[in-house]
């Protein structure tokens, strides 16, 4: 759903579920114009308990960072050029929230 909406935005998906070490994963890297954007996605049946944007925390956020540190690195990236944001799912309503704060 959230790839979907991505490529209905113009974004280009490079890669879904990269993995650095066992820390962490981004679940998609895309590419808008000459950005490359960090995508966390998370989805909810429900509202009950938590919104997905709200369940990442600073740890979360920490793991989320040194994974997209290290793509940068392995791809020869600028990190003036890339963008972190999250796209939270609730049910079938989609939320993107863009240049998200690590």
């Amino acid at each position: 759903m959230a790839i979907k909406y991505l490529k209905e935005k113009w974004y280009r998906i490079l890669e879904t579920n990269y993995k650095y070490s066992v820390i962490w994963e981004i679940d998609i890297i895309s590419e808008l114009w000459k950005l490359t954007v960090f995508v966390e996605v998370k989805y909810r049946k429900n509202d009950r308990y938590w919104y997905g944007e709200e369940s990442i925390n600073f740890s979360k956020k920490q793991k989320i960072k040194k994974t997209i540190e290290n793509y940068v690195f392995v791809n020869n990236l600028d990190f003036e050029d890339i963008r972190f944001d999250v796209i939270s799912i609730l049910w079938n309503k989609i939320n993107h929230y863009e240049n998200v704060e690590l």
